[in-house]
This record gives C-alpha cells, sequence and structure tokens, in this order.
C-alpha cells in the first residue's frame, strides 16, 4: 500500500473532534466555552497578529468549538500545504464547516482520491477551455455593464455577483440562467453564509436553515440536468464531466453533481470577491484606474483575446496587490493524520492546524509598507512576492493549489477591460470597507460605489 493510500485511511479514521490534548503548545483557549469565535468572526487578522505577538508564530486556540494551531510564516505555509509526507489532512478539516454545504468538493478529498478528482476537473481550466470561455465573457460581460446604472451610489456586490453568476452558468453548465438566476444566486449565498453558522439546527429562520434548503434547492437543480447533459453534444464542461464519468469509471451522478456545485461556487464567489476587492482599491487610488483604462486603450480592441491577457501587465499588478491585500480565503485548515513536528512542537495526530494566507501577507519581513496599496511591488524590478515560493499564496499551494487561479486572472482581466475602458468608479470620502471573516471576503455593506462614465 502506498503512503498516500495509508494516509488516506488514517485520515478516514480520524476522529470528528479534533486533538484537545496541546498542553505543549503555546497560547490560550480564550473564554469559556467560545474560545476565540468572536474575534475570530470580527476581525480575524487583528486576532491572529494579537495571538502572534503574545505567543510566537506557533499557538493553540479555540474557534467555534474546535482546539487547534496556528502555524504562521511562509516556512509554516510550505509545511502545510506541500506536505511530501502525506501528514495533512484537508477533508478532515474542512468537513465539520463545509460537508453537508459543498458535500464531497474537490477542497474535501485527499491524497489518492483528491488526485483522482483533480486530474478530471483541471479539464475545465486548461489554456484551450479558458481561450474558449474568454469568447464568451467578452460578449456577455460587454452587454451586461451596458445596463448598470451610472451617477448614482449603487451596491456593487449585487451587480457583479449576479454578472458573474450568469458568466459562469454560460460557461460551465451551457445555460442562461434565466429567471431561476436570482434563486440559484440566494441558494449559493445561503450555502455559503451558513458555513460559520454557530447553531447547526434546522430551525426555521436560522443561517444554518437558510443554508440547507438552499443546499437542497441547488442538489435538484443540477441533478435535473444531468440526464440530458450526458447526451449533450455541446461543449461545456458540464457536459463534458458527465460523458468523463462515463469514461473514467467510479464517477457516479452524484459526484458530478457535488463537483459542479462546489466548481459554480469556487468560480463565482473568489471572482466576486476579488472583483469587489479590486474595485474597492481601484476606487480608493484612482490613479490606478487611469493607469489601467490607458493600458486596456492601448490594445485597441473591443474585445480580448486570449494572447492579450500577459500584455495587461499594470492590471496584473493590481490584481496580484489585491489579493495580497484582501485575499479571498484567509486561512487554510487540515487536520494531521499522524504525529508531526514542526520548529521543535510536537503536533499529535488528529491536530487541527490552520496557517494564514493574511498574516503572511502583511509581515513586515516580507513586504515594505505592507498595509500600502503598492501594485508596483509585484514588478520585476522589485518581486518583493519572490523572495519565498509561500509567501504569497491567495490560492493556496501544494496539492490542492486552487485550480481555478488562471481562471480568475482571465475573468478579472476580463471585467477590468470591459469596465475601465467605459467607466470610473468612486466611493465616497473617507468610505472603508467592513471587513469580516467569511469563507470568501465580501464587503457586508455591499460596497456602495458611484460609476460614472468616461
Amino acid at each position: 500500500m502506498s503512503s498516500m493510500d495509508t494516509a488516506q485511511q488514517e485520515a478516514a479514521n480520524l476522529p470528528r473532534m479534533p486533538q484537545r490534548n496541546l498542553k505543549n503548545i503555546p497560547g490560550d483557549y480564550g473564554w469559556p466555552l467560545l474560545g476565540h469565535t468572536v474575534p475570530f468572526l470580527k476581525d480575524y487578522h487583528k486576532m491572529v497578529t494579537d495571538q502572534a505577538n503574545k505567543h510566537g508564530l506557533v499557538f493553540k486556540g479555540s474557534v467555534l468549538f474546535q482546539r487547534g494551531v496556528t502555524l504562521l510564516g511562509p516556512e509554516a505555509n510550505e509545511f502545510v500545504l506541500k506536505d511530501p509526507e502525506h501528514a495533512f489532512s484537508s477533508r478532515a478539516a474542512w468537513n465539520p464547516i463545509l460537508e453537508k454545504l459543498f458535500t464531497d468538493g474537490l477542497m474535501l478529498r485527499d491524497f489518492a482520491d483528491h488526485k483522482f478528482h483533480r486530474r478530471i476537473m483541471q479539464q475545465a481550466f486548461k489554456k484551450p477551455a479558458l481561450a474558449s470561455y474568454l469568447d464568451r465573457m467578452n460578449t456577455h460581460i460587454d452587454r451586461e455593464i451596458q445596463h448598470w446604472p451610472t451617477g448614482k451610489e449603487i451596491q456593487f456586490l449585487d451587480y457583479i455577483k449576479t454578472l458573474l453568476l450568469d458568466v459562469g452558468a454560460q460557461i460551465f453548465f451551457g445555460l442562461e440562467m434565466g429567471p431561476e438566476s436570482d434563486k440559484v444566486n440566494q441558494s449559493f449565498i445561503d450555502a455559503t453564509e451558513a458555513s460559520l453558522a454557530v447553531l447547526r439546527v434546522e430551525i426555521p429562520g436560522t443561517l444554518w436553515h437558510r443554508g440547507m434548503k438552499g443546499r437542497r434547492y441547488l442538489e435538484d437543480f443540477v441533478t435535473r440536468l444531468i440526464p440530458a447533459k450526458r447526451n449533450s453534444d455541446h461543449s461545456d464542461f458540464f457536459s463534458e464531466l458527465c460523458k468523463a464519468a462515463d469514461e473514467e469509471g467510479g464517477l457516479s451522478d452524484r459526484d458530478v453533481m457535488n463537483h459542479m456545485i462546489f466548481l459554480l461556487f469556487a468560480a463565482h464567489d473568489t471572482t466576486t470577491s476579488t472583483l469587489c476587492s479590486v474595485l474597492y482599491m481601484l476606487a480608493k487610488h484612482p490613479e490606478w484606474q487611469d493607469i489601467l483604462a490607458s493600458e486596456m486603450q492601448s490594445l485597441n480592441k473591443d474585445a480580448l483575446e486570449y494572447d492579450d491577457l500577459a500584455k495587461l501587465e499594470k492590471t496584473g499588478l493590481v490584481f496580484k496587490e489585491t489579493l495580497r491585500m484582501r485575499p479571498p480565503l484567509t486561512t487554510f485548515p487540515r487536520r494531521t493524520v499522524k504525529d508531526v513536528t514542526f520548529k521543535g512542537y510536537t503536533l499529535p495526530r488528529n491536530t487541527l492546524v490552520n496557517v494564514s494566507t493574511l498574516y503572511t501577507h502583511y509581515m513586515d519581513e516580507y513586504w515594505s509598507h505592507p498595509h500600502t496599496f503598492d501594485p508596483e511591488r509585484f514588478n520585476d524590478e522589485r518581486a518583493e512576492h519572490k523572495q519565498h515560493f509561500y509567501q504569497w499564496l491567495p490560492f493556496g499551494g501544494g496539492h490542492h493549489k486552487c485550480l481555478g487561479l488562471n481562471f480568475a486572472e482571465l475573468q478579472t482581466k476580463t471585467f477590468l477591460f470591459h469596465f475601465l475602458k467605459q467607466y470610473k468608479v468612486s466611493v465616497k470620502p473617507g468610505y472603508e470597507v467592513p471587513t469580516q471573516l467569511v469563507p470568501l471576503i465580501m464587503p457586508k455593506d455591499g460596497l456602495p460605489v458611484t460609476i460614472q462614465k468616461r
């Protein structure tokens, strides 16, 4: 039996709740019962920074009724995410949070099982597929943003999430969403928000009840489409996945349904979050709007082609800097499937281990003036992000590195290409976006912006 298969067996046999005996690790468990849950949800960055200042880069804590250990810095990120010894389970860490909401998504699979499903799913993000998506994106984005209101304040989150859901449904599902799009969108939102529900009982009116209702709706919505997609001659990813399920074997209709729900969730929500953050940064730094608009005008085209993406260098710098300051996922959890040692500390089997993207992205040792928006830090001359391979990791790293990183950049650049050639965006003087830790960072107030024609 291979080490990967052994690790998978070990992960499957881990108890539901993580290890509680962490007496040899520095730190504290916070408030009785709640632990650090309130500061975690209110301001994760402040919480993890305060704990690091108090205890160092390795400390224990308790969040959402689970005790665990946080390891900070690029070396910790590499140790946990690269995982050459197959010592860390993603499934065991995410399942208590996401199992019922995003069942058996790629992030909730481990080792050989993960590798098998990832190989099938990565077809959606190879260059030929991405190039085909771009043609459809150009048309859809350009058409839809023509109708966005100008000269008055709008909630950008509402507009962008609807637009990107429609684009994702068209690209991955081969669907024009029509009137059902609002219900699908709301179901995704409800399921995502429910991932941080403290009370996980289906009582009407609660976050968890709405999330589970949303999940069931999505299951029905996707499952209904499978028979037609299996016999479809279209080239959308849903049809291709159904055919691959027949060819590969070992991939059931339920696997297909789970993958499609997770794919649309991941592709839609991460880019929605990223574009909210990019628009906010551009509104706060309008000089960068003009820089990007000039870059896009210089292409002298009405639509992007795949080879144009690399030419949008300044846009790429803004994309990277935004993801440094506001990564969609602020922390990556894992569970140990065997005893491991890091910097002299032994982490016993079944320890919940967290590494922090957000903390790493603000470390003074690696970033000059980390609280300043400075896209040029990513240019070839300065290349601040290249001091350590696990220093900038908005898409994670190792076996579970996000499959959609190139898709996210493609979609962000395509939206900005069409948007900034036509519009300028602003926020009220002194406005600061309120943040909280959710599975993906979204502005709580919907990001009120005003759009003006150029």
